[in-house]
């Protein structure tokens, strides 16, 4: 079984920029967001995936992801993923040891920042960057399936 061990943090300020790679555009809806598990399609530059992750609460999933041919992915997401399809642009930002990865959201969910660090254990030792915010991954909201029904531009 795979697993994904992933907290999630807001955003402080725009230091993390500094550090930050060019970035990369991503598009993924969904084809089940159910009780126990999401289905997502995701396209990722010129690379398709399907993604099956568990819909527990917290910071350690069962996560499952295949590759699929990219111009299937553009017509699951035109014709069978629930909308608003989540767009946003992914950055790397290595610091101390780990590379955090940087969701800058566009869309309906403009607005949103997101910094999500993978770890190797729960209880792993990581340094926080001084840009970092307030944590958040408890919080279902921020899940990128919750994005879907509940886009941050109406949260406000």
């Amino acid at each position: 079984m795979a697993t994904e061990i992933e907290r999630k943090f807001l955003i402080r300020d725009d230091r993390w920029r500094q550090q930050a790679d060019a970035g990369h555009r991503i598009a993924q809806g969904y084809l089940i967001g159910a009780r126990d598990a999401s289905v997502r399609v995701r396209i990722e530059g010129d690379q398709a995936n399907l993604n099956i992750k568990s819909a527990t609460l917290g910071i350690h999933r069962q996560e499952y992801e295949y590759p699929i041919p990219l111009e299937d992915a553009r017509e699951m997401l035109d014709n069978l993923c629930d909308k608003p399809i989540i767009e946003k642009v992914r950055y790397h930002v290595p610091h101390v040891g780990h590379v955090w990865e940087i969701d800058v959201f566009e869309g309906e969910n403009a607005g949103l920042i997101v910094a999500e660090i993978e770890l190797d254990s729960e209880d792993e030792v990581f340094e926080q960057p001084n840009w970092l915010g307030e944590e958040v991954s408890d919080d279902v909201r921020y899940y990128n399936v919750s994005l879907v029904n509940h886009p941050y531009k109406d949260w406000h």
